[in-house]
């Protein structure tokens, strides 16, 4: 199933929508509240602020919500947060990455490791599969920003180290360091981008074709990705078009 928005996909088909949206527009809240509070309450003068705003704004975050959640940065009643990684494996091995915001070390841990038991996986230590994902910057243009050849060299001239396109749009990779600089660089070359942000990429993926499987790994995302405390997941895996029609 062709690359990137297939679990979106999924979910769509499901009619998870408006659960889906709530949850992460408290998730990307989150996000922009940590931002401004571990650096400038201005986005134009933190890098790591400005991505989330815009990733908030790409997914239709209204302004009042975001400007909310930079005002809670500043109070002295805002929620201390620590940024923790779990790692993993799901149903038939597959390597699956979770990425959590928590007041509640404990809780979470407790909770992560229960997700991945319930749904016939193992969560193992820090380091058991984050060798098989690079941590880099990602940016999304829609197919409409250009051609592939046009995308590539912009993407290039802007120091980007690599470009996946396809019919749905244009995703562009960049070293994680170099992501706020790249990303404002594109918007020179190709206009907005729909998102722009730091994601674990699989160097390979395991082929799903089998539809239990393919089931039991779903579920286990979709309740990892329904935890308040979890902001990602990201897995090593492409299903197959015939098995994602069933799911």
């Amino acid at each position: 199933m062709a690359g990137h928005s297939k679990w979106a996909n999924i979910q769509h088909r499901k009619g998870r929508q408006d659960a889906i949206r709530s949850k992460l527009f408290s998730k990307l809240a989150k996000e922009i509240t940590v931002a401004a509070k571990m650096g400038d309450p201005d986005p134009e003068k933190n890098a790591r602020l400005r991505l989330a705003v815009k990733e908030a704004k790409s997914n239709s975050v209204p302004k009042d919500v975001i400007d909310r959640a930079i005002k809670k940065s500043q109070g002295g009643d805002a929620e201390n947060y620590d940024e923790i990684r779990y790692e993993g494996y799901g149903p038939d091995g597959i390597a699956i990455i979770v990425e959590a915001m928590t007041d509640n070390r404990n809780r979470t841990a407790s909770n992560v490791r229960s997700y991945f038991t319930k749904h016939g996986g193992d969560m193992g230590q820090t380091g058991s599969v984050a060798f098989m994902f690079d941590r880099v910057g990602e940016i999304m243009y829609p197919a409409s920003a250009g051609d592939a050849d046009t995308v590539m060299m912009a993407a290039l001239e802007a120091g980007a180290d690599d470009v996946e396109s396809d019919d749905e749009g244009h995703w562009i990779y960049c070293a994680d360091t170099d992501l706020n600089e790249v990303s404002i660089a594109l918007e020179g070359a190709l206009g907005e981008s729909e998102t722009a942000k730091l994601v674990w990429k699989p160097q390979a993926a395991t082929e799903v074709t089998d539809l239990d499987t393919a089931t039991r790994l779903m579920k286990l995302i979709e309740t990892l990705e329904d935890d308040d405390d979890v902001q990602n997941v990201t897995g090593n895996f492409d299903i197959s078009e015939s098995v994602a029609a069933q799911l």
